[in-house]
């Protein structure tokens, strides 16, 4: 089985909805909506596996905002906060090492944003209000 089959046949077994799948890019889009996973991109990139979820969009510059999302990175066991290429969206994204990738290790990862986004949800909603 390659990486990108294998990914998939975890992200079943972990009760992921797969809603679209690129097999020649070898992405796939998952939501989980009761764990907070809406159009999550899992990208195989060899030797790479990146997962990307956008938060929000920053509406300001918020140095309250940058400061509290980079503290919260320190305490955060997988994975971290990201800004895209023009600093404006907010996404949380980790990297996996596609070969030696096992299901506990996928689940440890996607399950680390689930208990950021609970713990931090009060603090995202504000940063993304922010004019």
């Amino acid at each position: 089985m390659d990486n990108f089959e294998k990914v998939k046949h975890y992200l079943r077994e972990l009760e992921y909805d797969i809603i679209h799948e690129d097999p020649v890019d070898q992405l796939v889009v998952i939501d989980k909506k009761d764990e907070g996973i809406s159009n999550m991109i899992i990208d195989c990139e060899e030797p790479i596996l990146i997962i990307e979820q956008f938060l929000f969009e920053m509406k300001s510059d918020s140095v309250e905002a940058y400061k509290s999302m980079l503290q919260k990175n320190r305490q955060i066991v997988h994975g971290a906060f990201v800004l895209d290429e023009d600093g404006k969206k907010v996404l949380f994204r980790d990297t996996l090492q596609l070969e030696t990738l096992d299901l506990g290790e996928l689940e440890a990862s996607l399950t680390s944003l689930t208990l950021l986004l609970n713990e931090y949800y009060d603090e995202l909603i504000h940063f993304s209000k922010q004019p």
